[in-house]
Order: C-alpha cells, then sequence, then structure tokens
C-alpha cells in the first residue's frame, strides 16, 4: 500500500532531519510537529509543513496526524531523569507519547506507524533508558488496527552527531581522557542508512508488525571508537580505563553539573548491553550499510585520515 501523507514526528532532531530530506526525495508530502517552529527553521526551505503544536496534548496531536497515511515518531532522550522502573522523562518521551501517538492514530484512523527504539529495548533491561524503550514498544504493538514496524538501530553516526564529535572533542582539548565502559560494544550504523531503511519499507505491507535492527557493517568497542576519532583529526589523548566504581563516580559527577550531561549512570546501565545486532540485516531493508572508516572522516575534520581500527566483523 502507498503511504503518501507522512507525519513526522520527532522531524527536526538528528535523524528526523535527514529522513525529513529522504522522505521528500521519494516523493512524500511530509509534515512535522514541533514545539516552536524556530526548532525546525533548518526545515523550512523543504516543501514540507513545519507545524507549531504541542503532541502531547491529545487533541492537538489527533489534529496534526488527521488524514495523514503514516505516522513517523521518532522521539527520544538518553536523560529522563531517575526514578522506578524509570525518570519521568523516559516515561513521558518514551511510554506515555507512543501510547498517544497510537491512540491518536486508531481515533483518526491512521493505517501505519513506524516507531524508532533502540537495540537492547527490554521492559526488564538493565537500563531506565532500555526499559522506558521496551515499554514504548509493547504500546505500540497493542494496537490492533495500526501496521507498526519498529526500528532498533544502534548508535547513529553522521554530520552533526553528538556521539563520535564529542570523543573528537575531547581528543583535542585533553591529553589524557578517563574512559568508563571501554569495552562496551557497539556497531555503528551511519544517519543515511537509517532514513534509507525507514523509507525503504515504508510502503511495505510485509514489513508489518516486523521490528528491525539497524547497525553498520562493523563492531567496535568504546575505547577503539574514541581512539579511531584520534586517528581521524591527528590528534592522540591517552586513554585511561576507569574500573566500574570509578566510572559511575564519574557519571554522577557530570550528572550534577548544569546542563545536559555528558555521561549519566543510567548511560553506564545501559551499555551493560551490547549495542550490536543479533544476526544480518534484514534484506527487505534494501541497504548495504556505509562504514565508519568511509564517511566519518569526511566530517570529523580536515585533519582527516582514514586509519582503520580493530573491529569485530559481523556475518
Amino acid at each position: 500500500m502507498r503511504h503518501q501523507a507522512i507525519a513526522v514526528i520527532g522531524g527536526s532532531g538528528f535523524i528526523g532531519s535527514h529522513l525529513v530530506n529522504a522522505l521528500v526525495e521519494a516523493g512524500k508530502d511530509v509534515r512535522v510537529a514541533t514545539r516552536r517552529r524556530a526548532n525546525a527553521r533548518h526545515l523550512t526551505l523543504l516543501p514540507i509543513d513545519v507545524i507549531e503544536t504541542d503532541v502531547f496534548d491529545p487533541v492537538a496531536l489527533a489534529s496534526f496526524v488527521e488524514k495523514a497515511d503514516a505516522v513517523i515518531n521518532l522521539v527520544g532522550t538518553l536523560d529522563g531523569g531517575r526514578g522506578d522502573p524509570y525518570g519521568p522523562g523516559f516515561a513521558r518521551l518514551h511510554v506515555e507519547l507512543p501510547t498517544k501517538i497510537v491512540a491518536a492514530c486508531e481515533g483518526k484512523g491512521v493505517h501505519r506507524l513506524v516507531h524508532v527504539s533502540a537495540i537492547g529495548a527490554d521492559p526488564r533491561g538493565p537500563s531506565m533508558y532500555l526499559r522506558s524503550k521496551g515499554d514504548g514498544e509493547k504500546a505500540v504493538h497493542a494496537s490492533a488496527s495500526l501496521a507498526t514496524t519498529i526500528f532498533r538501530p544502534s548508535v547513529v553516526f553522521g554530520p552533526g552527531d553528538t556521539f563520535l564529535n564529542r570523543f573528537v572533542f575531547l581528543q583535542k582539548l585533553f591529553p589524557v581522557i578517563p574512559l568508563a565502559m571501554p569495552d562496551a560494544k557497539f556497531q555503528p550504523v551511519y544517519l543515511a542508512d537509517v532514513s534509507a531503511a525507514i523509507v525503504n519499507v515504508l510502503d511495505l505491507d510485509a514489513a508489518s508488525g516486523h521490528t528491525y535492527e539497524l547497525g553498520g557493517p562493523s563492531v567496535y568497542t568504546l575505547e577503539q571508537l574514541v581512539a579511531y576519532c584520534g586517528d581521524v583529526v591527528g590528534r592522540h589523548a591517552r586513554i585511561v580505563r576507569l574500573p566500574n566504581a570509578l566510572a559511575r563516580l564519574q557519571a554522577f559527577s557530570f550528572e550534577m553539573a548544569p546542563g545536559v550531561p555528558v555521561l549519566t549512570r543510567d548511560n553506564l546501565d545501559s551499555m551493560k548491553v551490547d549495542s550490536v545486532l543479533s544476526g544480518p540485516l534484514a534484506p527487505e531493508l534494501g541497504i548495504e550499510p556505509a562504514s565508519l572508516e568511509t564517511m566519518a572522516p569526511l566530517y570529523l575534520g580536515d585533519a582527516a585520515q582514514r586509519s582503520r581500527p580493530k573491529v569485530f566483523h559481523t556475518s
């Protein structure tokens, strides 16, 4: 079934901004919800509708999705506060919002819902982030009338990311980097590949009811990724592997600092689960994922050196 009118929630963010471009290139009619129009000013040159609305208000949300053929939810946070089973920010963004989106879609007769979650999402997971992502997936699966598809990406990299760019910044600024969870594993997936996978299955009836993992061609430890960022920009800080107790103390100190924390204790708990694919990419996604070594040097700095870290190759 072809879905022409696409309503995107979270479309002004890192993944959303690229996905909106991909949807426009695919010939879709796109509308994006935003709390403040200024947050989506980088999208206003595109032939889309940017709608200032409160997606947590059921009436406003229903109005936003009305007459859409499909809704895509990209909203998420890595820092949702503390709580049991998760903090209020995680509850609001990862569980309450998907529940409201499902209700709005069902109430307005929307046929299709695509929801972006995360590898390791599990209501019984070790972190508040993963538990809330798992409960959000349960809310999506609870719909009896929607054709739902869930995507579980590993960490997403690309221009403007806060993942690799943060490591580059640290490499440039400090001679020593105290690193928590250095052996945590990730399978970074390129931003354009995430967008392509979503667009490729949006109109695919066979994708209904499926959960797809997304990852790149290789697996890295966190220590390897930090070292690689130093290779790319030609600056090599000494990496000090922190034991767990010092890692949690470091994360706690970041939580106490003003602004968005660089690292939280919950981030450490999330990294107890390797963010890697459980199997090969589904062929219907239609992507050959780009490698970190091919794409990262193009945006991480002028001193790019295409060195290659040791990796764990996947099948």
